[in-house]
């Protein structure tokens, strides 16, 4: 409505009356701009009215409306008299202005509230003390098992709360170690279906895979631990800090020792319902002599000792009495082991040498100091595709990192390494070479607890390496589900060739057959044997893809069935396809999950258990699936750049800094706590800042 608003622009007070929307209604309704709105002052005299009066409203009505084009007309009589706009820097300006103001009152409100919380963290008045009720079996234990010793029935602080009251007639389930395998466990557990008790001779959780890089200062040594404690209190279990040193399978037991405050070594017992033995595995020495003049990289206290030895070498190499020869032998690091572990600590190193060293001490030292790597196969990182392991020794070639492939060590002696090469000719040479330090690094071996294990379990147990279990995580040769193991010191036992009578028997009674070995199978009855291997062991499940195939391969006689031997032949030629599960800290979490979930099924089923008397059998295959291992895929840092070999999807790739900064958000993912995150960023930020931290404590 043209008029109207031309109107209301020029201060008239008017009347709205039928005949007045019934005349303007004949024209056409147009968007006026605001520049045209403000020439209202130049329209003709006839609709000009004092502000305060009435208008004439015959003169309004008769007075043919305004047109557009008049308006444009007068639109450019009057852009000279237009208000002048704000300068685009003007406004840039103010919006820094109010971003800027807005950011520093954004922090200072972050500021003061971190410092209110803080304060109200301080306690500046002593606790109450009140009465404890402790039962008398807390403080003096029962004596009794095969060595009378004390049994842990009672902990002292069962009647602290309400919470632990209602846990102490729950089921005891035990847990030896904290590593990856008890923690995952610990995490996805029903607080509210069990008693649990952790034995560790360490009060933390250790993040491992980033340990290389604490090695050098690169992350300080609180980044990579999370107390255990703080961990089990999610679960309100109970912490014994100890070690386990045997279990008797039939009363139940667990023998603990610990030295007490006088230096005694003090064993007692600790019952359970269900052990879980994720105690990990020690460093392999391969019979190699003189392994005391070598470093190991476990645990926290090797990281702190290996950056001790680093510096500590870094600074006698700089003293003036220092002769050359002991300065380059000081100066030469050796790594045994072309492992993930042992090439991440190499590209560690060269980091520290190459950007911390050549700025805090004499250039000299830069010039003399050598890394080799000490391989005794033909690549590094031998369990990643080729492509990767290629790629990785290009790039320690470029940093001047060697590489000794086809090399075995033979011995280590104080001030040097002795090692056999193979040349590409077949012949073998013994090289020596001078070191100042020596990281060892070779896989895996039992520890002391899981020798005592096997050797008590006698022939259940054939690995030299590793406890055997079952495709449900349970130990072999112990009770049928009291005893299980996860980690580094188990692996799966993947025998499906010695199952075959257990496979044969339903369907020989279905085709009225008492012995299976007589069975000739069909292939339908074939079909049902792959189901049925495929349920027990599900790492199986990729090599019984193509059943036609296989059928038809084995049926040597061509008689359209599969008798007792070819289907024999079949699943032993299966088992050979079957390798062990990589000693990972992904494979331990992943059999942690698997148990946590499996006991929580458990105990929602125990009660239609015990209603309909049932307490033998496998119970755990009839609650829950086999455990199986999906391999999510490796990484490694090799200097300045990474390399993932996602192994199931075929998926490999390598890059400098942007795969380094992938590499680091993954693990900054998986790390166990908010706590180890916010310190890990901060660690990485003050490397960037100040450097790598290079004191010796």
């Amino acid at each position: 409505m043209l008029s109207r608003r031309l109107s209301r622009a020029a201060g008239l007070r008017t009347v709205h009356s039928l005949p007045f929307r019934a005349r303007t209604s004949a024209y056409p309704s147009r968007i006026v701009s605001p520049s045209q709105r403000r020439i209202v002052s130049n329209l003709p005299s006839s609709r000009t009215t004092i502000p305060g009066t009435a208008p004439d409203f015959k003169t309004f009505f008769t007075t043919p409306p305004l047109t557009l084009n008049h308006l444009r007309q007068l639109s450019t009589t009057t852009s000279t008299n237009a208000p002048k706009t704000t300068p685009k820097a003007l406004k840039y300006a103010y919006r820094f202005a109010a971003w800027f103001g807005s950011s520093v009152l954004f922090v200072s409100l972050g500021v003061i509230g971190f410092f209110v919380y803080d304060a109200t963290t301080y306690v500046d008045h002593a606790s109450n003390k009140s009465d404890l009720t402790i039962s008398q079996l807390a403080l003096n234990p029962r004596r009794g098992g095969p060595k009378n010793l004390p049994i842990l029935e009672v902990f002292i602080d069962d009647e602290d709360d309400e919470d632990r009251k209602r846990q102490k007639d729950k089921p005891r389930l035990v847990i030896l170690g904290g590593g990856w395998g008890g923690v995952a466990l610990l995490k996805e557990l029903n607080p509210e279906d069990w008693h649990v008790t952790v034995v560790s001779p360490t009060n933390y959780f250790l993040f491992t895979p980033m340990l290389p890089s604490a090695t050098v200062g690169t992350l300080g040594l609180r980044s990579l631990v999370e107390p255990i404690r703080r961990i089990i209190h999610g679960v309100r279990g109970r912490f014994l800090r100890a070690r386990a040193e045997d279990v008797d399978f039939s009363a139940r037991l667990v023998e603990v020792s610990q030295v007490d405050c006088h230096g005694v070594e003090q064993r007692f017992y600790v019952p359970y319902d269900k052990l879980v033995v994720a105690v990990g595995s020690v460093t392999n020495a391969h019979g190699v002599k003189g392994l005391e003049h070598c470093h190991f990289l476990k645990d926290i206290r090797d990281a702190r000792e290996i950056r001790n030895r680093i510096i500590r070498n870094l600074e006698l190499a700089c003293l003036p009495t220092t002769s050359d020869e002991d300065r380059k032998r000081l100066l030469s690091f050796v790594v045994s082991g072309g492992g993930p572990t042992g090439v991440e600590f190499a590209a560690e190193l060269y980091d520290l040498l190459n950007e911390d060293l050549i700025q805090l001490f004499p250039r000299l030292l830069r010039n003399e100091i050598s890394v080799h790597l000490i391989q005794s196969r033909d690549h590094i990182l031998n369990t990643y595709d080729e492509t990767l392991s290629t790629y990785a020794e290009e790039r320690f070639a470029r940093d001047q990192v060697e590489v000794l492939v086809n090399s075995r060590v033979s011995e280590v002696k104080e001030d040097s390494i002795v090692f056999t090469q193979k040349q590409k000719d077949g012949t073998v040479i013994t090289k020596e070479l001078p070191m100042g330090f020596c990281l060892w690094s070779t896989g895996v071996s039992q520890a002391d607890l899981c020798k005592t294990l096997s050797a008590k379990l006698g022939k259940a147990q054939n690995n030299r390496h590793a406890l055997e279990t079952d495709t449900h995580l349970r130990l072999n040769g112990t009770p049928l589900g009291d005893v299980y193991a996860i980690g580094d010191c188990a692996t799966v036992q993947n025998n499906v060739a010695d199952h075959i009578i257990s496979f044969l028997r339903s369907i020989a009674w279905k085709h009225g057959v008492t012995d299976p070995e007589k069975l000739s199978l069909h292939f339908s009855d074939w079909r049902n044997v792959a189901e049925q291997v495929k349920k027990r062991f599900p790492q199986a499940v990729g090599h019984l893809k193509r059943l036609d195939k296989l059928f038809e391969e084995y049926d040597r006689d061509r008689s359209g069935t599969l008798d007792f031997g070819e289907l024999r032949e079949l699943l032993k030629t299966i088992d050979s396809k079957l390798t062990s599960l990589p000693a990972t800290a992904q494979r331990a979490h992943q059999q942690g999950s698997y148990l946590a979930h499996k006991f929580n099924k458990l105990a929602r089923a125990a009660p239609g258990l015990r209603a309909n008397e049932i307490s033998d059998g496998d119970v755990d295959a009839a609650v829950y699936k086999a455990f199986e291992y999906k391999h999510l895929g490796s990484l490694a840092y090799i200097g300045n750049s990474a390399v993932f070999d996602l192994g199931n999807d075929g998926w490999q790739f390598a890059g400098g800094l942007w795969a380094v900064y992938a590499w680091r958000s993954i693990y900054f993912a998986q790390s166990v706590s908010f706590r180890t995150r916010v310190l890990m960023a901060m660690d990485w930020g003050k490397r960037a800042l100040f450097g790598r931290d290079l004191m010796s404590y």
